[in-house]
């Protein structure tokens, strides 16, 4: 356990840059997979790639949220078991979420294979833009499965004090869509269905290497015998801290579905693509975010298993600064130059000047946002399902889905952008009531 001992004893600042570090730059180096496919497709094939290419984020946000599901449950639970001195316990977790996520990834891959263009219609999708979200996501629906296996195994990776090489499995992958993209998509003259074939391709190379690091005798945690069999008040405890990034996901695509049936009706398929740029420019700071959580999540589960809750405390305030930092300097980028966010995107006019606008309203208070993805994972760290769960739903859910009913009422276009900053305000006043409330009831010793 000497990997772990550094957790319940190092300068809490240093421990969250070692941890955070690698953990950013690994999701940032999976950002690039969407990211890249976006760029090549924007730029490679046209306005209407993009927007079909929007239409496909709930069907990928639904993959994510299955992965997440088991993922992020099983290394917040593995983080306390490893805090409790209980290596046997951890090892029966990644025993247990290998079966579980083989199990979602293929039940849903199928469900999605056989309703694929009703649900594409479901999320948005026109008569133009059909033809390109379909292509893309019928050739990427096989690598679903890997894609699963290689978030949920990553998180685990880092949870189990491996936090530099859960960063370079990813940098693999992640530079392999890099060199595949042009390739799939230009050389070959493949468009869309190139890129989600390079994606696959990718993920395949990441896969390996992750699970590859729990079959190595020299891991501290790997995979053994007798630890497959479905242990169902395991799989609970794995799931309920699961289910808040899970519902998350679920939220978000049911989001993405009425963001873009709504910006259809007022904007046309140039609103729809330029809801694809918002999407995919927001979800890259998130992205960074989380990547500090994924860094704080090891510190606080395994100092709260060890009962040194002052250090837990600490670590969450250096991570919400650090998170709001990140989200304040992502939305001055957006307020004042969202043309070049558009423009690395697409060179179409008229997508530009609509994103443009969208940029500028919806992300105006996207500052508050860290600080509310960073009291989610508090609370998922802690095994606290229920309060995780709801902090998960109240911006994406409570108050954004009514608001984006509401407001285009009002404002036609400028009200689906304006429920964005509405919902975050909102939601962040409830979040520090959460965490004020938590931190004055906390107590050791969590359990399973």
């Amino acid at each position: 356990m000497t990997k772990l001992a550094e957790l319940e004893s190092a300068p809490i600042g240093k421990l969250l840059w070692k941890y955070s570090i690698p953990a950013v730059v690994g999701i940032l180096v999976m950002s690039t997979y969407n990211i890249i496919d976006r760029i090549f497709i924007g730029q490679g094939v046209g306005a209407n790639a993009i927007a079909g290419l929007a239409v496909t984020f709930p069907l990928m946000n639904i993959s994510a949220a299955l992965g997440t599901l088991v993922g992020v449950g099983a290394a917040a639970r593995i983080s306390i078991a490893l805090g409790e001195k209980n290596k046997r316990l951890a090892e029966f977790i990644i025993g247990n979420s290998l079966v579980l996520t083989t199990i979602l990834a293929v039940s849903y891959t199928v469900v999605f294979g056989i309703f694929l263009k009703d649900i594409l219609y479901m999320f948005g999708a026109s008569d133009a833009t059909i033809p390109y979200a379909y292509d893309y996501i019928i050739h990427l629906l096989p690598g679903f499965i890997l894609i699963n296996l290689c978030y949920s195994f990553n998180n685990m990776m880092r949870a189990s004090g491996y936090p530099k090489k859960a960063m370079i499995t990813m940098i693999i992958g992640a530079v392999g869509n890099l060199i595949l993209d042009p390739i799939f998509i230009f050389w070959l003259d493949m468009g869309i269905k190139g890129a989600a074939i390079a994606t696959v391709i990718s993920m395949a190379i990441s896969a390996f290497f992750v699970m590859w690091h729990f079959c190595s005798p020299k891991s501290e945690l790997k995979f053994n015998k007798g630890t497959y069999r479905l242990k169902w008040k395991l799989i609970l405890s794995i799931c309920s801290i699961g289910a808040a990034p899970c519902l998350i996901n679920v939220a978000g695509s049911a989001v993405n579905g009425i963001v873009n049936n709504s910006l259809l009706l007022y904007g046309g398929d140039n609103a729809v693509g330029a809801a694809g740029i918002f999407t995919t420019y927001t979800q890259l700071l998130c992205m960074i975010v989380i990547g500090v959580c994924q860094g704080m999540q090891p510190i606080i589960g395994y100092n709260y298993g060890a009962g040194q809750i002052h250090r837990l405390k600490r670590t969450y305030i250096t991570a919400s600064i650090v998170a709001t930092i990140i989200c304040t300097l992502g939305a001055m980028g957006s307020v004042f130059a969202p043309h070049w966010i558009a423009r690395a995107f697409t060179s179409d006019e008229g997508l530009i000047a609509v994103t443009v606008n969208g940029l500028r309203i919806s992300t105006v208070l996207f500052w508050v946002v860290g600080m509310q993805i960073v009291s989610t994972n508090l609370f998922q760290s802690l095994g606290k399902a229920g309060k995780s769960i709801f902090l998960s739903l109240i911006r994406q859910a409570i108050f954004l889905i009514p608001l984006l009913f509401t407001l285009p009422y009002f404002f036609q276009l400028d009200g689906i952008w304006a429920a964005f900053p509405a919902s975050d305000i909102l939601s962040t006043i409830v979040t520090i009531w959460l965490v004020v409330w938590q931190f004055k009831h906390l107590k050791v010793k969590p359990g399973l």
